[in-house]
């Protein structure tokens, strides 16, 4: 499902109760339409004069049933309920809307400020009482719900348009993850047991795996015909993409025929994501490293993770639904001196040029298969410092002995630092960092972690622990 080009959509419902005047509603209404016109998204609400109060203000149990039924008519274009109260809200019609609608999308629950000097019984407005009632009743039903930054505000303040923004990323990562496929494409290589993951536990959580044996890849790529106008337009867009040094210019039509099988198979599986093989099948029988490749398709939103780490790619996807930005895979790999806040992040060279952040992106073998098979067949790989920035991790386990997906998640910083050693580096500062890795080491988690440029942690907290349910620990 390609959520990164999906117009969301929003159910909205906007509550009132007897006692209020439910003429407050009128400028609430308008607005949050406004609202949601304004940042591109999509909504279904009850027309203005569907229920007795008007201005799609709901309250009784027959008018909530009207807007489940208008809601299970949308069920497929719904990514999440906005409830908006202004004012008490009375709760029966809300819990009926959303328990009957049978959605199972994430819940907003919104409520509006009341004005000091306008608390007579034509202006007052009980929100922030009647907030708590509708709560206690999603609480009830077992219906999983957000929260807004304040727990009342003027439903013209930038609060709104930031919540609105910040639950639009939730739905959207909750649907992608709980609607994704992930591709395997190869088998995890003999010396990475830290890569095993039970595809039933993540099939628990509407995570499918979609396996295709290498060997298929292999035969796809060397089936490619060399006249296949295909084959100089990936070269090109290669050599376009990092510097290729002279005398590896040969492998980049070999290269490019590897990137259509890939991108064929992942077009024709419907998957969003993928762990790959990238050693030493594909160097052997094919000649070159896959990591540019894998590069490309992360930059275009299509995550891959290294050394069929399928659990790595579910937290790159993850990364990428939460922020909308490419996201990496990295090795926790090297302290930095003695400075303990810090750690060096490496891998062989397949970050996404989005997340290196600068165009000083250089192509070449394999660093640590090139001593045992040579520099040609390894060519393939990026050499590239990651710029300085604001950064998310996360990493998702499968946990089998506890029958669970487990993760952790936390916010940092990617420093100008130099290091010199070869490959795809980014030094990193983490607070707590060496609390951090005892969390890692004992909980039995792999070496890899994701991470994403900017901080979205707060995105996916709301997204993987509330809604999907996972035992999250966030690093703070």
């Amino acid at each position: 499902m390609d959520m990164f080009h999906k117009k969301l959509c929003f159910g909205v419902i906007i509550g009132t109760r007897a006692y209020f005047n439910p003429a407050l509603a009128i400028d609430v209404r308008k607005q949050i339409l406004k609202v949601l016109d304004e940042q591109g998204y999509d909504y279904v609400i009850l027309p203005e004069d569907a229920t007795p109060t008007g201005s799609s203000t709901i309250e009784t149990r027959e008018d909530g049933l009207k807007v489940s039924k208008l809601f299970r008519e949308h069920r497929d274009e719904i990514d999440g309920i906005i409830v908006s109260l202004p004012n008490f809200g009375f709760e029966i019609g809300i819990i009926n809307a959303i328990a009957d609608a049978e959605l199972g999308v994430p819940v907003l629950v919104q409520a509006c400020d009341d004005e000091n000097d306008k608390v007579d019984l034509d202006h007052r407005r009980d929100a922030f009482c009647g907030k708590i009632s509708v709560c206690n009743n999603l609480y009830q039903y077992g219906i999983k719900y957000s929260l807004t930054s304040l727990h009342t505000y003027s439903i013209y303040s930038h609060e709104f348009v930031d919540d609105v923004n910040k639950f639009a990323a939730v739905c959207r990562t909750v649907r992608g993850l709980t609607h994704a496929r992930i591709g395997q494409i190869g088998t995890r290589p003999l010396g990475f047991n830290t890569c095993r993951a039970s595809e039933k536990l993540l099939q628990r959580s509407g995570i499918t795996v979609v396996p295709v044996d290498m060997s298929e890849i292999i035969f796809n790529a060397m089936n490619v015909a060399d006249d296949d106008p295909r084959v100089e337009e990936n070269a090109s867009r290669i050599s376009s993409y990092g510097r290729v040094p002279e005398h590896y210019k040969s492998k980049l039509r070999k290269m490019a025929k590897f990137a259509i099988a890939v991108n064929d198979w992942i077009g024709e599986s419907q998957v969003d994501a993928c762990a790959l093989q990238c050693w030493d099948s594909l160097e052997k029988n094919y000649g070159i490293a896959p990591c540019t490749v894998m590069s490309m398709l992360s930059e275009k939103l299509i995550p891959s993770a290294c050394e069929t780490d399928l659990l790595g790619a579910v937290s790159m996807y993850a990364l990428a639904l939460a922020s909308g930005n490419p996201p990496a895979l990295l090795d926790w790999n090297n302290n930095f001196a003695e400075i303990r806040d810090m750690c060096v992040c490496t891998h062989c060279g397949n970050y996404p040029k989005s997340f290196i952040g600068n165009d000083k992106l250089g192509l070449g073998p394999l660093t640590v298969l090139s001593r045992t098979l040579g520099t040609e067949d390894t060519f393939g790989a990026i050499y590239a410092k990651v710029s300085s920035g604001k950064m998310t991790f996360f990493r998702a386990s499968a946990d089998d002995p506890a029958g669970a997906i487990k993760a952790y998640l936390g916010e940092g910083d990617i420093t100008d630092d130099e290091y010199k050693m070869a490959g795809c580096i980014a030094v990193t500062k983490v607070p707590r960092l060496q609390e951090l890795m005892k969390h890692i080491c004992r909980g039995g988690y792999e070496h890899h972690v994701a991470m994403v440029r900017g901080h979205v942690a707060e995105v996916l907290q709301e997204a993987v622990g509330n809604y999907l349910g996972w035992d999250l620990y966030v690093h703070e």
